[in-house]
C-alpha cells in the first residue's frame, strides 16, 4: 500500500477532513449555553417567547447565534406530527418512463411544499413491501407506486398502515385506491389507425411476458378488440417475447414477415420493447417502414433520430407524475371521496418506420372501406 508523501500531507492540513469538524449544535448545547432548559430554548423556537422575561429570551437567542444553531426541520416536523415526505416507489429507475413520472411527481411535490423519496426496486418483484416498509421509517405521508403491480393488495395493506396511495400505471388488485394512467385503448387504437392509414394490413404486437400487469393485459386485450373489429380488413396476433430472447424475437419477426402477403407491421407495447424490434430489424438487414412498419407505445428520447425515426404514441408522463401527486396531497389533506381512476389520452407521433415507400411515391394511403 502506497504511503502518502509530503505533498498529501500539505493537502491533507490545507483540507481537513470532515470528520474533524466541529459537531453540529444541539438544542441541549444551546440551553447550556444560555444557562436555560431544553424546554425553554424549545419554546422561544417554536415563537412562544411571550412566555419567556425578555432577558431569557436575550439569552437564548443569543446562545443560538453563538454555536451557529440551526433546527432540524425534520424534527420539527415529526413533532408535529408531519414529516411533509412522500415515497415513490418505481419498478426500474432505468426506464425513461419512471424517470418522466418521476420528474412530474417532483415538481407538484415541491410546488406544494413537499418533499419525495424514492425507492428502485430494480424490477425485482420481491422488494415491494421491503421498499413500503423502508420509506414508512421515514415517516412518509402517502406513497406512489409505479411498480409490477403483481403484489395483492391484502399484502400491501398491513405495510401502508392506512397511509393513502396513488397507483401509476399499473393496477394491485384488491387496492381500492386513485389509479393514474394512459389511457390503453385509445393508444393502441392510434397505433392501429396510423397504420392501417399508412397502408400496412397484417401486424404483430410484441410485448414482454404479461405477467399479471395490467398495462399490458390491457394494451394486448385493445389490440385483440380493434382487430375483431376490422373482421377480414386486418388480421394479426401478439406475442410475449422475454427481456433475454432477442434471437426469439428475431425469429417472430421473419415468420411474420415470410407469411405476409405485403410489408406487415408491428406494435411494440413500450419503449423497451421498440429498441428491442429495431435491434432484431438491423439484425435481419431489413428497411423500418419500407419492409416491416413499426410503432410503439412510448416516444423516448432516441426515437427521432434512429433509422428514418420511429413512429410512437407519446405518453404524458409529466402531466402523469403531476397528477398522482397533487391526487396524493389531496388524500393527506383529507379527501375522502370514493377511488379515482385517471386515464389521459396519449399523443400519436408520426415519423419514417411507418411510412411504406410505394404509396409515398404515389401520393396514395389506402384507406379502410366497409
Amino acid at each position: 500500500m502506497a504511503c502518502a508523501g509530503p505533498a498529501h500531507a500539505r493537502l491533507l492540513q490545507a483540507f481537513p477532513l470532515m470528520s474533524n469538524h466541529p459537531p453540529r449544535s444541539t438544542i441541549a448545547d444551546v440551553a447550556r449555553h444560555a444557562g436555560v432548559s431544553k424546554a425553554t430554548v424549545s419554546r422561544f423556537l417554536n415563537h412562544r417567547d411571550t412566555l419567556l422575561s425578555p432577558e431569557i429570551a436575550r439569552r437564548v437567542e443569543a446562545a443560538i447565534e453563538a454555536l451557529s444553531y440551526t433546527p432540524s426541520p425534520m424534527a420539527r416536523a415529526l413533532k408535529r406530527g408531519r414529516s411533509r415526505l412522500i415515497g415513490l416507489v418505481v419498478a426500474d429507475i432505468t426506464n425513461p418512463y419512471s424517470v418522466a413520472v418521476l420528474s412530474g411527481a417532483e415538481q407538484a411535490c415541491r410546488q406544494a411544499g413537499y418533499l419525495m423519496m424514492l425507492f428502485n426496486l430494480a424490477n425485482e418483484r420481491e422488494r415491494e413491501s421491503v421498499g413500503l416498509k423502508v420509506l414508512s421509517t421515514y415517516q412518509v405521508e402517502g406513497f406512489i407506486l409505479n411498480t409490477m403491480g403483481l403484489e395483492q393488495g391484502s399484502v400491501l395493506t398491513p405495510v401502508l398502515r392506512g397511509r393513502p396511495v396513488v397507483l401509476v400505471d399499473r393496477l394491485h388488485q384488491g387496492l381500492e385506491v386513485d389509479f393514474v394512467s394512459l389511457d390503453n385503448v385509445q393508444a393502441v387504437h392510434a397505433c392501429l389507425d396510423h397504420l392501417l392509414e399508412a397502408g400496412y394490413r397484417e401486424f404483430l404486437l410484441v410485448t414482454e411476458p404479461l405477467g399479471g400487469v395490467s398495462s399490458r393485459i390491457e394494451r394486448v386485450r385493445a389490440f385483440e378488440s380493434r382487430l375483431g373489429a376490422l373482421g377480414p380488413q386486418a388480421g394479426g396476433r401478439w406475442i410475449e417475447v422475454s427481456v433475454d430472447d432477442q434471437d426469439g424475437l428475431a425469429l417472430a419477426l421473419r415468420d411474420l414477415r415470410a407469411g405476409a402477403r405485403r410489408p406487415p407491421a408491428v406494435l411494440a407495447v413500450n419503449g423497451v420493447v421498440s429498441m428491442r424490434i429495431v435491434a432484431a430489424v438491423a439484425q435481419l438487414g431489413w428497411r423500418l417502414g419500407p419492409d416491416i412498419g413499426l410503432i410503439g407505445i412510448d416516444d423516448t428520447p432516441w426515437a427521432p433520430y434512429v433509422g428514418p425515426g420511429i413512429s410512437a404514441v407519446a405518453q404524458p408522463t409529466d402531466a402523469l407524475g403531476s397528477l398522482a401527486a397533487r391526487c396524493l396531497i389531496e388524500r393527506i389533506g383529507g379527501l375522502a371521496a370514493p377511488a379515482r381512476s385517471i386515464r389521459l389520452p396519449g399523443t400519436l407521433m408520426a415519423r419514417g418506420s411507418t411510412r411504406l415507400e410505394s404509396l409515398a411515391a404515389s401520393g396514395k394511403v389506402p384507406g379502410i372501406h366497409g
